[in-house]
């Protein structure tokens, strides 16, 4: 990992492989090391950059909510130090909305967009009520709260295959500060609707879907991809696809930056 000073925050970020750039973004509760399937799998024909968000893995938290702004922000000056112009970005979950918001500010940069399991849409309020009562109960019990979330992550099926997985993305997870978990929480929660943007934005653009995401209700989310250009693919289990459809994604992303 590299290390690049925002705001006095240090962020860590991963620069490898040579081509056309892809930048990597992970989501809620991970660090870069979620992308180590596609690095492996794109490095030898694609520059590759992964970002720790702000509060997660090596990167320094920055105050007491990390806006999906902010975080679209911190990627923005990593890719000038960089001199990174144009680029395709994928985002997962929660690094879809650090996309999604990259992509309104800096339109002109992105040449391929794709969310994986994430959502163009703002949480209603019954997932900011979610939003809070997870601020206190992580701030109860930090462990506890940190290994349920990520356990209900997968698909009900898959808890006892992927057993080990699951256990090594865990204490990834517990890397994450309080603090970050908490920033991240209140900025998912105030985090802008940007639906119709997603629809709109000029550029090709992929969706990727599991049926049996806890996180994400399918049937709404797939809407996003109603009467568009948006290239939607779905899989048959949870919010973790990188993890669970690992080698049928990677047929995808193939396709995708082909």
């Amino acid at each position: 990992m590299h290390y690049f000073l925002y705001k006095n925050a240090k962020i860590a970020y991963s620069d490898v492989g040579a081509g056309e750039t892809i930048v990597l973004l992970h989501g809620f509760l991970e660090n870069s090391m979620m992308w180590h399937f596609f690095t492996e799998a794109f490095r030898t024909s694609k520059r590759i950059v992964t970002i720790d968000l702000l509060g997660h893995g090596q990167s320094d938290c920055l105050g007491y909510v990390h806006s999906m702004e902010e975080n679209a922000a911190v990627v923005f000056e990593i890719l000038l130090h960089l001199n990174i112009k144009n680029f395709s970005i994928v985002g997962h979950s929660m690094g879809g909305y650090v996309a999604l918001a990259f992509a309104e500010r800096h339109s002109e940069m992105i040449t391929k967009l794709a969310l994986l399991n994430s959502t163009a849409a703002a949480d209603n309020a019954e997932k900011k009520e979610n939003r809070d009562r997870a601020i206190l109960v992580v701030k109860r019990d930090y462990e506890t709260f940190v290994r349920m979330a990520i356990g209900n992550l997968f698909a009900e099926k898959n808890r006892e295959t992927l057993s080990d997985i699951i256990e090594k993305t865990k204490l990834q997870a517990l890397k994450t500060p309080l603090q970050g978990i908490i920033a991240s929480l209140e900025g998912m929660k105030i985090r802008a609707d940007r639906t119709t943007f997603f629809k709109n934005f000029d550029t090709k653009k992929l969706l990727i879907l599991g049926q049996k995401d806890a996180v994400l209700n399918f049937d709404e989310a797939k809407k996003q991809a109603q009467n568009s250009n948006i290239e939607m693919v779905s899989f048959p289990d949870g919010h973790m696809t990188h993890l669970e459809n690992t080698i049928e994604l990677l047929k995808v992303f193939h396709v995708f930056f082909d």
